[in-house]
């Protein structure tokens, strides 16, 4: 699917859903919006493994299995989004651009880290508030996603940090908001771990799980 049929669709499914909403309202509780957002795609590879697994793809396998999971085991708490459900390049600002129009309450962008000490390991939170509420809202959603990534997972805390990146930027409107960036493929072990399905369903799992948490579902 191409990049311009691609969010003509999204945004056709916003449209429908809000039409759905306005006449049924009335008799259906009204679910948390979520919008993930898949790092880089199509030539936009980001990260490596040694063994070739690109970053692009770990983002969107962990997105995918979010999607599966919140039907499958968790009855479909949340209205789930991504930007992008294929292998392709989505620009920054027609990323922020769903969530914005879908006024979602919570955005997240999933990414893999790299560096040059190849023994740099864990997860980071990156977030970009406008304001008081979002600070704490987004700092509150980054501690209770890598709280769960590593009471379950082992997986090492590397903190909440303050991340200038666009897709954070430009979602200053909307409310929890967070970029992840889930191991570094710079080291071995982190890379072999994410590069596994069974490891990116249950990574998957966890983020899911979080969010649940953090709305109090």
């Amino acid at each position: 699917m191409s990049t311009l049929n691609q969010i003509t669709f999204l945004l056709f499914c916003v449209v429908f859903l809000n039409l759905s909403y306005s006449q049924n309202g009335k008799d259906q509780p009204k679910k948390s919006i979520v919008v993930i957002d898949p790092g880089h795609g199509g030539k936009d590879v980001g990260a490596t493994t040694k063994t070739g697994i690109k970053e692009k793809d770990i983002a969107l396998g962990i997105a995918s299995k979010m999607l599966v999971l919140n039907n499958a085991l968790f009855e479909n708490p949340l209205m789930l989004f991504l930007t992008r459900y294929t292998d392709t390049l989505i620009s920054l600002s027609d990323r922020t651009k769903l969530s914005k129009k879908l006024k979602a309450d919570i955005f997240i962008s999933i990414h893999c880290n790299q560096a040059i000490n190849r023994t740099a390991s864990g997860t980071e939170v990156f977030i970009h508030p406008k304001s008081e509420v979002q600070a704490e809202e987004s700092a509150y959603l980054g501690f209770t996603i890598q709280k769960g990534l590593a009471d379950i997972l082992g997986i090492k805390i590397r903190g909440i940090k303050y991340g200038n990146f666009q897709v954070l930027r430009d979602n200053g409107d909307i409310g929890a908001t967070v970029l992840l960036e889930l191991g570094f493929l710079s080291q071995t072990n982190e890379a072999v771990y994410l590069s596994k399905e069974e490891s990116q369903s249950a990574v998957a799992l966890v983020i899911l799980q979080s969010i649940i948490k953090f709305l109090g579902l």
